[in-house]
């Protein structure tokens, strides 16, 4: 996921519930679809992070070296500045770019 060219937005913003629910015809099962995204995104970002601050960690680091380690604290900075994961959701969704299916029906055919 490449999250420096996403282009969701980063504040709150008001989406048109007709545009949301076009796909699916049911706004419910939207929200439904998109939360789950939402946790996946979320997920993803929070492994990459925890990755990034790894290579920062020593077995014994005392408390002036974390408040000088610069580099972590841009690459925190840089996380914290990310849109939400939902945000991200639904830019995916109205893009199309997000794949679901109904597992119920799928499994009686």
């Amino acid at each position: 996921m490449d999250l420096k060219r996403t282009k969701a937005a980063d504040t709150t913003k008001t989406y048109n519930r007709n545009e949301l629910d076009v796909t699916t015809d049911n706004i419910y099962e939207t929200i439904s679809i998109l939360a789950k995204r939402s946790v996946q995104i979320n997920e993803d970002i929070k492994t990459e992070l925890f990755e990034k601050l790894e290579e920062f960690a020593t077995p014994t680091e005392s408390l002036e070296e974390i408040f000088e380690n610069k580099e972590q604290i841009e690459v925190s900075k840089f996380y914290e500045k990310l849109p939400k994961p939902h945000a991200i959701a639904i830019e995916q969704w109205l893009q199309d770019k997000i794949y679901y299916r109904h597992t119920d029906t799928d499994a009686s055919e």
